[in-house]
């Protein structure tokens, strides 16, 4: 019978790799940069603030620059060099942002004083062995373009090239040229500097009407806008760890709240909460009323009322970090740390890196497991976990044939007495030995959580495959006698490149098969998949 005939549907293929298990390489995947601005708090928890990123972070930017009236450079009381030793033994990165905090004036100043300012800053680089410069000069106009695009190419040529030198541009979805959009001209700016980080936030602002303050349509068309003048490797999203609250009564229009505090205070208030869908962004209405405790948010006391506010939560992160995918860009950056919602470092990484699972960044196989997950060959064995070195079970195994080949049932009569009805896999199992793909033992069980062995895996496989070897069979592993029940189908294994031996000569064939190796296996099977059930 083949296998085929219970196939619904084309499977899809990848280039066959070659699999040694004796080594297994680590794939060259560089995972996406990642940094954070670091602002309110005291710089006395910032080391703690950087630990609780739980090492999601390549670069943090300090705001250790800020401007005088006549645009020389201000050092602020923030700069701390143990901070800046600290990060260094933690292999991160201290780029201070230079920044003239929306005063239009000292902006003007500083970029007409460059001369003087460039020395400045490189001089406090070398002196604080700071690794570069974050230039953030904000609300000037477009008359200061060309200025704006000669101050970071100057800081440039001043920096050593192995120190940063990037920019923060104003998000710009629909193209202004005027007005303090019109002050980055995105095209010159990237071809004199490391990367531009884009402030895909505050969509809506301090008075504004009520509205998100990253909407996805706002982000995803800034990153649109943006690629027109700028290589995708070149472009950081930044992301918003805040959001914006509104008074009914119009007395506080889009004020700043962190996400953390706004998830207390919808807790405490008993808010109501709603996703909007089209925006990809939560909001939240909450009632202080007469006589409740009244919370102070960066300073402002809220007084009884009613407040809407939109702000920042899992699934909105999530779908802005599915962006920095899509576009292959740099990576994502975000305003700022010490403002996110708790949780937030418990998938940031994963996400930005393309992985739906939290424990598979960093692995030697999450590309694999990226590649099998999205073809729906194998899932997590929990909410975003996939558990890469536990032990494949029989069921699970089933399980994935089930899936791979789109199997349907022959009939409902149950062949395993230790798989009953109500076993998680018990349809995938019946299925799988209909297809003739999987069998149980010689007591009428299956085993299903017993751990699958090598040779187990390589006997399914080759079942899967319809495969044969193209040669009499004459093992050339110590451990396998060419007469080995599962000898051929290890020998077309690997014939076809996707299992090999061990450096000691031997193949270890009743050695269990963890979920990465499984992944990697179906993965490099994927071409022979295609053009099998095509």
């Amino acid at each position: 019978m083949r296998w085929n005939s219970y196939i619904k549907g084309t499977l899809l293929g990848v280039s066959l790799l070659t699999l040694s298990v004796t080594s297994i390489p680590t794939l060259a995947v560089a995972e996406r940069f990642a940094m954070s601005y670091l602002y309110f708090g005291n710089p006395s928890g910032y080391v703690q603030a950087v630990d609780h990123t739980k090492g999601s972070l390549d670069m943090v930017s300090p705001s250790y620059f800020d401007l005088r009236d006549d645009g020389s450079l201000l050092l602020t009381e923030a700069l701390d060099p143990a901070f800046i030793k600290e990060m260094h033994s933690k292999g991160m990165k201290v780029v201070p942002f230079l920044s003239n905090h929306w005063d239009r004036n000292k902006g003007i100043a500083a970029l007409n004083n460059r001369n003087a300012l460039v020395k400045q800053i490189a001089a406090a680089i070398e002196k604080y062995n700071l690794d570069g410069v974050n230039v953030d000069i904000e609300n000037v106009t477009d008359k200061q373009r060309d200025d704006q695009t000669q101050l970071v190419k100057m800081l440039r040529e001043a920096i050593p090239a192995h120190k940063e030198v990037s920019v923060a541009v104003a998000a710009n979805p629909q193209g202004w040229t005027t007005g303090w959009h019109g002050s980055y001209d995105y095209a010159a700016l990237s071809k004199v500097s490391d990367y531009l980080m884009i402030m895909t936030y505050d969509e809506s602002y301090q008075g504004s009407e009520p509205g998100p303050v990253a909407g996805l349509p706002f982000v995803e068309q800034s990153i649109q806008y943006a690629l027109k003048h700028v290589p995708s490797n070149k472009i950081v999203l930044g992301i918003p760890f805040y959001g914006r609250y509104w008074k009914s009564d119009g007395t506080m229009k889009g004020n700043a709240a962190q996400n953390h505090r706004i998830s207390k205070l919808l807790q405490a208030y008993n808010g109501k909460t709603y996703y909007d869908a089209a925006k990809q962004s939560p909001k939240g209405v909450f009632t202080i009323k007469t006589g409740d405790a009244l919370p102070n948010v960066h300073g402002n006391t809220l007084k009884p009322g009613t407040y809407t506010v939109w702000y920042e939560n899992e699934q909105s992160i999530q779908a802005k970090l599915n962006l920095v995918n899509k576009y292959d860009l740099k990576g994502a950056g975000n305003w700022s740390l010490t403002e996110e919602a708790d949780g937030t470092w418990d998938y940031y990484s994963a996400w930005l890196n393309g992985s739906a699972f939290v424990d598979t960044t960093g692995h030697w196989a999450s590309a694999y497991i990226h590649s099998v997950n999205e073809r729906g060959w194998m899932t997590g064995t929990a909410k975003r976990t996939f558990a890469p070195e536990q032990r494949l079970t029989r069921a699970q195994s089933a399980a994935i044939v089930a899936r791979l080949l789109q199997l349907q049932p022959q009939s409902a009569v149950r062949p395993f007495w230790d798989v009953p009805s109500r076993h998680w896999a018990a349809n995938d199992i019946l299925m799988a030995q209909q297809a003739g793909i999987m069998k149980g033992r010689a007591d009428g069980s299956f085993g299903p959580e017993e751990s699958i062995t090598r040779e187990e895996l390589t006997v399914l496989l080759a079942r899967v495959l319809q495969a044969s070897p193209s040669k009499p069979v004459i093992s050339s592993f110590e451990d396998v006698s060419s007469d080995r029940w599962s000898a051929a189908s290890i020998a077309v294994l690997v014939e076809n490149g996707i299992v090999d031996g061990y450096r000691d000569g031997t193949f270890r064939p009743l050695q269990a098969v963890t979920r990465a190796e499984m992944a990697k296996m179906l993965d490099l099977a994927a071409p022979i998949l295609n053009e099998q059930f095509k």
